[in-house]
């Protein structure tokens, strides 16, 4: 079973303790609730590092007013044993007093890649991510750190903080774990009814359509966006919120599909926000 630790001062003598050493560390930064998806990032970091720490910190200034911040699925054992099952050494798992003092008041700001997609419709969550991943590399200090594809945004967030910030941190981003039939795994699919579960799978569908008809030669963004938009009005018990095609590294609005794009996709079903993306491969 790995090792829960609690509190900062802990974790920083373990990680203090194996640098001397020369022992490298890998860090899976999580709010818990772990899935299959979470399971290949670990197992991705046990392969690349001799140490793996996973955190599991549902942390608030990444969530919205009226967000399901109290409500987020929170299951200690069950992560305890999905950890153990991956081979996680230890298990970094704060309280809200050991990130956020009562007057704490510094966040990190990426900018503009922040601003929309998922950024438009959660004001501040990005700010709450790349703080608290910041916090959670000044304590962990890792060789590398491991996010999943599905929160697409998120990783070219991570990824221009720690290039811009200069970190000396790799930055791995592992694909998306989908159930048999599609859904890409995430914590929130608790949330869903059976009705909206079945409705959820016309995401993929979607991301599916515009890969298809680039694959048969479309490149036009804009037609690619409409064919995706169709299918998904076919499953009325999911929203659309967005449903775009940017360039895979910076997430630049484009018009032709040239190099590298994700193909991202958010709805809702009932109250419950759904993501989901696909990269398509330019010329």
């Amino acid at each position: 079973m790995p090792k829960l630790i609690k509190t900062i001062a802990d974790i920083r003598e373990i990680v203090n303790s194996a640098k001397d050493m020369g022992i490298t560390i890998g860090l899976v930064p999580t709010m818990g609730f772990l899935h299959e998806g979470h399971k290949s990032l670990i197992l991705k970091s046990r392969h690349d590092n001799d140490l793996t720490i996973i955190s599991i910190f549902v942390n608030p200034t990444q969530f919205g007013k009226g967000e399901d911040l109290d409500k987020y699925p929170r299951d200690l054992d069950h992560d305890m044993n999905i950890a153990e099952a991956a081979g996680v050494d230890y298990i970094f798992y704060p309280d809200v007093s050991q990130m956020y003092t009562d007057d704490y008041d510094t966040y990190v700001n990426v900018g503009s890649v922040t601003k929309d997609l998922c950024g438009a419709k959660r004001p501040g969550h990005f700010r709450g991510v790349a703080t608290i991943v910041l916090k959670l590399f000044n304590i962990c200090r890792p060789d590398r750190a491991y996010f999943g594809q599905k929160d697409y945004q998120q990783a070219v967030v991570i990824k221009k903080m720690t290039r811009e910030l200069d970190l000396d941190i790799d930055i791995t981003v592992c694909p998306i774990i989908r159930e048999q039939d599609g859904l890409a795994m995430s914590s929130r699919n608790v949330y869903l009814s059976d009705e909206q579960r079945k409705a959820a799978l016309g995401i993929y569908k979607a991301l599916c359509v515009m890969e298809k008809e680039f694959i048969n030669g479309e490149k036009n963004v804009l037609v690619l966006k409409m064919k995706a938009m169709d299918e998904l009005l076919k499953y009325p018990l999911i929203i659309p919120e967005y449903v775009e095609i940017r360039d895979a590294y910076d997430l630049s609005e484009i018009e032709t599909i040239k190099t590298d794009a994700v193909a991202a996709i958010a709805v809702l079903a009932g109250k419950t926000r759904l993501i989901d993306n696909i990269i398509i491969k330019g010329a």
